[in-house]
């Protein structure tokens, strides 16, 4: 009775404080994440004393960056060899320091590698144990492993994303297996599959492992982008600029044309703030006032209309401007110079926790370092195309306006829409373009890029195969992989638009749209 007695009063004070949170200014981040986190650590004989208080260390860090307390994150551990030992409880420690303390008394267990029988127990036992579970806004586990597990892991994992719970697998040493990692975790396993090559040299996925938890705590929304989706924010889309600016007729991209008020609560947009690293990247054109003016093309503002983030341009100056907060000031700027000359560019900026870089057009400008900053204020507002200092809109042509929250995404994203700008073939070899009118010719373009026929052999199970040929990008011959693309099928007769393979190898071919191709499977 006084354990239930305990559990509603831990709900009715988190309910207290959510809805005091909902009035009053509060900084959202990494830090202050609602999360139940489960670290499932192997403690077989095959890691030993030395390398077992090696991975202590690697959880102490990691834990480091969340706030510990009812109302955020709460931890627990699991030890295994040939049994799960439940070293920490969830939610037993309500402190950091207490917390940190606990894991670092962990003993070391020894024993066989049972990794399938530890993931159930955490699945039946300790996410099943929050009391707070109806609140907690993200159940994750990591596990953390150095060989191959003597059971089967896979009925276990399953069984864990099936109820919601995001798992991430962390490989140590040469004695791992690729495809049991990717069984435990999540998909995909590029994002949710991490790997050391040793325990000495563990700390170097540290920060990858912290920036991948705070995505999962954050970035609630993904963005579709050539052949996968990326955690971020879709700034058009969740300003609904789409549905409020002005299209711009005759482009293949459909600019908008933003003259109209522009804001919404940051709450809304960015539920869980920001995370410590993230991509902003903005295809924009400055005509007529924006062209003269400085103004805030994107900014998040505190209750008290204090700055929180901000990108600032300023096509007189040709400069761009980052705001981002400080812990001991109260902002803090960075101005690129002879950056912006009004016409379209990409611009593009990696923010990490202690530096920002500059990109125009695929091209890096500058590079930065940055103050420690602190997590943004979400109970104001975010607003796009303001002046700076008033809510007056700016009159700006948008393309794109996208937040990403991994920062590899800066490698990734390039300025393909941009077409003056001359770049190697292969880094815009998925774009198809489709559906256009034809025009009045127009001037002679630049210098076309290599193609090369390939062949596509298809093989089938009825031993036959399908012969396919096209021309294709050189640069991208490469990255196909037909099996792929017809693994698995669920019916005796797979059938598709011919079209659909061109497309999907990138090839330019005389077929018909409507050609149907019939495979037997």
């Amino acid at each position: 009775r006084a354990m239930l007695l305990w559990s509603v009063w831990s709900v009715m004070l988190l309910l207290i404080r959510l809805e005091a949170a909902e009035e009053d200014d509060v900084r959202a981040g990494c830090s202050t994440a609602v999360n139940d986190l489960v670290y499932i650590v192997d403690g077989s004989w095959s890691v030993g004393f030395s390398d077992f208080d090696t991975a202590k260390q690697w959880l102490i860090n990691i834990t480091s960056q969340f706030d510990i307390s009812s109302h955020y994150t709460q931890v627990a551990v699991i030890q295994y060899s040939d049994t799960p030992r439940l070293e920490i409880p969830l939610g037993k420690h309500l402190g950091g320091a207490d917390l940190l303390q606990a894991i670092q008394s962990i003993t070391y267990l020894g024993g066989n590698t049972q990794t399938g029988r530890a993931i159930k127990f955490a699945v039946d036992h300790v996410f099943s144990s929050s009391q707070r579970a109806s609140l907690v806004k993200n159940r994750i586990a990591v596990v953390v492993t150095d060989g191959k597990s003597q059971d089967d892991v896979v009925d276990a994992s399953v069984e864990a994303r099936s109820q919601g719970i995001t798992v991430f697998a962390v490989g140590v040493g040469s004695e791992i297996t690729t495809s049991e990692l990717v069984s435990i975790a999540n998909k995909p396993s590029s994002t949710y599959v991490l790997y050391a090559e040793d325990y000495t040299t563990i700390d170097r996925i540290r920060d990858s492992m912290e920036q991948k938890l705070c995505e999962e705590s954050v970035c609630p929304t993904r963005i579709p982008v050539a052949s996968r989706d990326e955690k971020g924010f879709e700034l058009m889309v969740g300003m609904n600029i789409q549905k409020k600016a002005k299209k711009i007729p005759g482009s293949l991209f459909k600019p908008m044309h933003v003259v109209i008020l522009l804001h919404l609560s940051s709450r809304e947009i960015f539920p869980e703030g920001l995370p410590p690293s993230y991509v902003f990247v903005a295809t924009v054109r400055l005509k007529g006032t924006s062209s003269k003016l400085p103004f805030d093309l994107w900014r998040v503002l505190s209750k008290d209309k204090e700055v929180q983030a901000a990108v600032t341009l300023s096509g007189k100056d040709k400069a761009v401007t980052f705001t981002t907060t400080s812990l001991t000031e109260k902002e803090q700027r960075v101005v690129f110079k002879a950056l912006y000359d009004g016409k379209w560019h990409q611009l593009k900026l990696l923010v990490r926790p202690r530096q920002v870089t500059s990109f125009l057009d695929d091209q890096q400008i500058q590079e930065v370092v940055l103050d420690p900053v602190e997590p943004i204020y979400i109970n104001g507002e975010t607003q796009v195309s303001k002046r700076r200092g008033t809510d007056v809109t700016v009159p700006v042509e948008i393309q794109k306006l996208r937040l990403y929250c991994d920062p590899h995404q800066s490698e990734r994203e390039t300025a393909c829409e941009i077409y003056s700008v001359v770049r190697p073939s292969s880094l815009c070899c998925h774009l198809h373009f489709t559906g256009c009118k034809p025009g009045d010719p127009g001037p002679p373009g630049l210098p076309g890029i290599k193609v090369r026929r390939l062949y596509i052999l298809i093989p089938l199970n009825n031993h036959s195969a399908i012969s396919l040929s096209c021309w294709v990008v050189e640069h991208c011959v490469s990255s196909f992989d037909p099996v792929d693309f017809l693994v698995p099928s669920l019916f005796t007769v797979y059938t598709f638009p011919l079209r659909h393979i061109m497309h999907q190898f990138g090839c330019v071919s005389s077929y018909a749209d409507d050609t149907q191709l019939y495979v037997t499977v």
